[in-house]
């Protein structure tokens, strides 16, 4: 007896639900990561903040982020549509205000050891929270930056379309971090 199953029943999924699922579990798991992080600066320091943080640094930094979530979106709807040439632009883009906002919180750390060094318990946690946080900013310049040479030279979007969802969805979860850290760290009084 063989099992029949109807023709317009199909058990198996396309690669794409599965890479699509596996990075939205993955950015789950992430999150839960990220909410311990944030939830651990109540458990240290409370609520309050010392008069010397940067508030005008944390708020161009986030604006920073904002805005490079804007070029991320742009990419993917530009490759989306087959306009490469934008894709591209907005992935550099991207990839540039990345790299500023690196060297935005370098200059923050350099700026808060004066003040609050890593052994306070504000410095343990500004310097851990934003740790993490560049740490997941480096691989997302790093992932949009290999999508950007694996479609630097095409003449189509092709096979590449999910490299740049993934990748543009990877930086949206980093700066979806971020609006939650600027307020823990910086606005918190």
């Amino acid at each position: 007896m063989t099992n029949h199953v109807p023709h317009h029943v199909n058990h198996r999924f396309d690669a794409l639900t599965i890479n699509r699922l596996g990075l939205w579990l993955f950015l789950v798991s992430d999150a839960s990561f990220f909410i311990a992080l944030l939830s651990s600066r109540f458990f240290v320091v409370g609520t309050s903040t010392p008069e010397h943080v940067d508030q005008v640094l944390g708020l161009s930094l986030t604006i920073l982020l904002l805005l490079s979530s804007l070029t991320a979106y742009r990419a993917e709807a530009a490759a989306e549509h087959g306009d490469l040439p934008n894709a591209k632009k907005m992935l550099l883009a991207t990839i540039g205000m990345g790299i500023i906002f690196v060297f935005g919180v370098g200059y923050e750390w350099y700026e808060a050891f004066k003040h609050f060094p890593p052994s306070t318990g504000f410095g343990t946690v500004l310097f851990t929270l934003t740790g993490v946080h560049v740490t997941h900013v480096v691989t997302g310049v790093l992932t949009l930056g290999f999508v950007y040479f694996r479609i630097r030279k095409s003449k189509t979007i092709g096979d590449n379309q999910w490299a740049v969802e993934g990748a543009v969805k990877w930086w949206h979860f980093v700066d979806v971090a971020w609006v939650f850290i600027y307020p823990t760290l910086y606005l918190i009084k």
